[in-house]
């Protein structure tokens, strides 16, 4: 069957420029390297390219790829990946630039928490080994951005009835077929992460043919790359797709590459791979596949070595990401509620004459580090009992060692978890743990990108199950309220009622404060001190010293809250 041309909507980039060795006959390129494509272990997948003489694979031409392929029984156990997802796979991908953390929180929500702009969704289409994850990872190293979703359709793969099972057994089911995927699935997924909301993700087990019981959370991002062998062959599913782009990759560099993989990777025989290929992955590409490239907005030849291709293609996102501005608005966030009265879900410590004297003393700039450090301390502990105090309680009945009973109150909830707002918000950990016995603590890193001003994720780490607790939140000043938003919206992202939320901090600006209770009103904010204004810089003012983890194992540093970055800690707003 003849390979159909691409539409007029579907640009095919120039090839590389030919260089000793290429050629149709060139040794096999570099495989595909995301986990998310080395972890697939499916008994077939998709392969078959143009079809020119010789590309009807037998054992007889097949002996001469032996040259390319890695010895077989050399002693050393095959590496095996047998789920779609790696288990040790970390959420970041290492470019020669930089590391992108790739399951952050897309840092363009506006003034009321709300996402501002869809993220930018690329599919990539393609044969099995074309190159699609390769491509992938090349337009994120060129691209630059910070926040970048993989979704791979391998994740997908329906369930399997027990007929089916059993034919997968015997290699005799059809995973190159669209009815092999689970096309809802994958359209809500992608659906969700266009609107900045987290998902799971299944984990399909290629050994058993089942997805695992423990899925993955993934999370929106500034950019949404899905790939797949499928990915244009839903219409529901093309139409959320804001880049369409087809890996054109020869058939003969196809077939090596899967040769090399399921040799060496999965232990498996040449002429168990050369029969698959013939009887399912061939003419699912020749059927399915290749008639895809009709709907792709671009196509590529020859795949990652296809440079000139993948710089037009960035070029062009860049564009379409400059005309989306995915900005955080400070200016908007710092104007939103001026002159508006301070909102009901917040309560402030009364201040009596020993809590006045107390802030007296931390914002006396010739306060000395040991007595700043004790004094905070006894505010943060005061903060957390009077935090415990809007916890939900119900009556109870006990009886006293004298055998009398007492009524009283328990507290009405599962668990009460704490989570820190890295750095500064550890400082209140102590606090936290010497008034709630075995507290689970929970940390989030959030810092400001001193170039756009945007705060970013970087690091987080939450106990499991911990929709069902009550969370404190914890940050020792907020001015702004812009990282105090992202940590609430992380806690959402993982299923943490906002009314189950209390936002702790030793002292708030007014900005800050109506900027959370405007973008989450049923969030409790509870403080020491709320003062009036922030500068410039966005510091609060009069403002206390800045606030750090010297106040768990030494001393704050000079300046104020919103201090420049010093080392992995940046400041936040």
């Amino acid at each position: 069957m003849a390979a159909p041309p691409a539409s007029a909507d579907a640009p095919r980039l120039p090839p590389p420029p030919a260089a000793a060795g290429d050629g149709p006959h060139r040794p096999a390129e570099r495989s595909e390297t995301a986990c998310e494509d080395r972890g697939s272990a499916r008994t077939v997948s998709s392969g078959g390219g143009h079809h020119r003489p010789g590309g009807l694979w037998s054992s007889s031409n097949a002996e001469s790829l032996d040259r390319l392929l890695p010895p077989v029984g050399t002693g050393r156990s095959p590496r095996k990946r047998t789920t779609s997802q790696c288990k040790s796979e970390p959420p970041l991908l290492r470019t020669s630039k930089r590391t992108i953390y790739t399951a952050g929180r897309p840092p363009w929500y506006n003034e009321h928490g709300t996402q501002s702009k869809e993220a930018f969704a690329i599919g990539l289409g393609g044969g099995s080994a074309s190159g699609k994850t390769t491509v992938a990872r090349m337009i994120i190293e060129a691209l630059d951005v910070p926040w970048v979703v993989l979704l791979s359709m391998d994740s997908f793969y329906k369930v399997l009835t027990t007929q089916q099972q059993e034919q997968a057994a015997h290699n005799n089911f059809n995973f190159d077929h669209p009815d092999a995927f689970d096309f809802d699935l994958i359209v809500s997924t992608l659906k969700k992460l266009k609107q900045g909301k987290s998902v799971k993700v299944p984990v399909y087990d290629f050994t058993t043919h089942s997805r695992k019981k423990d899925w993955k959370t993934l999370y929106g991002a500034n950019v949404i790359i899905f790939e797949g062998i499928m990915a244009f062959a839903d219409k529901t599913l093309l139409e959320l797709l804001d880049m369409k782009i087809f890996v054109d990759t020869d058939s003969d560099i196809r077939l090596v590459r899967r040769l090399r993989r399921d040799i060496s990777e999965r232990g498996r025989d040449i002429e168990g791979v050369i029969k698959q290929y013939n009887k399912f992955v061939k003419p699912a590409f020749d059927q399915y596949i290749q008639p895809t490239m009709r709907v792709a907005d671009i196509v590529v030849p020859w795949g990652s070595g296809n440079t000139v291709a993948i710089d037009l293609i960035v070029q062009h996102m860049h564009s379409q990401l400059e005309e989306r501005k995915l900005r955080w608005d400070m200016a908007a966030l710092a104007s939103a509620h001026q002159c508006h009265p301070l909102p009901r879900t917040l309560s402030v410590l009364k201040s009596t004459p020993q809590v006045r004297g107390m802030h007296t003393i931390i914002r006396d700039k010739e306060t000395s580090r040991d007595e700043f450090i004790f004094y905070s301390k006894r505010l943060m502990r005061l903060l957390i009992e009077h935090a415990l105090s809007f916890l939900p309680f119900q009556d109870c009945v006990v009886q006293t060692p004298q055998g009398q009973d007492y009524a009283g109150k328990c507290y009405a909830g599962k668990q009460i978890t704490g989570v820190s707002i890295l750095r500064a918000g550890e400082t209140m950990e102590p606090a936290l743990r010497a008034v709630c016995k075995d507290v689970r603590i929970g940390t989030i890193l959030i810092q400001t990108n001193q170039l756009t001003g945007e705060p970013e994720l970087h690091y987080l780490r939450l106990p499991k199950d911990i929709s069902d607790d009550h969370v404190i939140l914890m940050d020792c000043t907020v001015s702004t309220g812009a990282a105090a938003m992202m940590a609430v919206r992380v806690l959402l992202d993982h299923d943490v009622p906002e009314d189950k939320i209390f936002l702790l901090s030793l002292l708030m600006a007014e900005m800050g404060v109506h900027s959370v209770a405007y973008a989450f009103p049923r969030v409790r904010i509870i403080t020491t001190a709320v003062d009036k204004r922030v500068n410039d810089l966005f510091r609060i003012i009069p403002g206390i010293g800045e606030a750090d983890p010297g106040l768990t194992s030494g001393a704050p540093g000079p300046g104020g809250p919103e201090s420049p970055p010093q080392g992995p800690a940046s400041c936040r707003r």
